[in-house]
């Protein structure tokens, strides 16, 4: 990384090298958060069954002959019949025939109806942490709404294309998806956080440094070994262990002194009687 006039340039293979050094602490940060959210996703989030039943919608305008606009109005007005099926009319209903203890907007975040594409299909799919409710509740959603869009569009049937299924596997969460994305997030934040420190630190640590940043030629280096050094601190620690024996010594001699004076001053007082 070089600062001129304001201007940075970074060294990408100066910046690729700092990762390979730091690669085992990159992968050992991935493991922990991909650990974090096996466990995660493992133990701490109640799985979800998904039940899906699908029913065909048929808007037939010209008695029992079925025509091409029929077909086409049909595509059209699966927008409304999805609208239809979530209605607060139709979930409330399903909440006080399943006596179930919630509300419109609860059932509402687990009740998902999809057109199927280039059909005039519509697929029911209720969520819930038990598979059997999940199939009950599902095929109660299909039979409520098929009786309001009656009503309301003024059809003549809604034919039952498949009834709700048992789910065997939970539809979430994901473990696998759940691990991958930890893993790959602590990765990532390991890199961020490497990239970060190596942006701010400007200090100068090896002559390349002094030629790069400074534009000055290094003359001579002192090399400082580590022998040298470790040397040095044994010679300061015992140094030190040496003035404290010292100290303990003059303190330990002090009392006696004064003992041996006090003795010379009664037995000079007692010459003198």
């Amino acid at each position: 990384m070089q600062n001129t006039d304001d201007i940075i340039e970074i060294d990408l293979k100066e910046i690729f090298v700092v990762l390979l050094n730091k690669l085992w602490l990159i992968m050992l940060c991935g493991i922990v958060t991909g650990v974090i959210s096996f466990c995660y996703s493992s133990f701490l989030i109640t799985p979800q069954y998904q039940s899906t039943t699908k029913v065909y919608i048929l808007n037939n305008q010209n008695g029992d002959n079925v025509t091409y606009s029929d077909l086409q109005m049909g595509t059209i007005l699966t927008k409304d019949y999805k609208e239809l099926i979530k209605s607060r009319n139709v979930l409330e209903t399903v909440i006080e025939n399943c006596k179930l203890d919630e509300k419109y907007g609860s059932l509402a975040g687990r009740v998902l109806v999809e057109p199927i594409s280039d059909t005039r299909i519509i697929a029911i799919t209720v969520e819930d942490p038990d598979p059997e409710t999940a199939r009950y509740l599902a095929d109660e959603v299909r039979k409520v709404a098929a009786k309001h869009i009656k009503q309301v569009m003024d059809i003549e049937a809604v034919n039952v294309v498949e009834e709700a299924n048992l789910p065997e596997n939970p539809a979430s969460p994901s473990v696998v998806k759940w691990t991958v994305l930890g893993l790959a997030l602590g990765m990532c934040a390991c890199v961020g956080v490497i990239l970060l420190k190596y942006l701010l630190d400007d200090t100068i640590k090896t002559s390349e440094d002094v030629e790069k940043y400074l534009g000055l030629s290094t003359l001579a280096m002192i090399p400082v070994m580590e022998d040298e050094v470790s040397a040095s601190k044994k010679r300061k620690n015992s140094r030190q262990r040496t003035y404290n024996a010292v100290d303990l010594e003059s303190e330990d001699n002090k009392p006696q002194h004064k003992v041996e004076v006090e003795d010379l001053k009664e037995s000079d007082t007692e010459e003198g009687k």
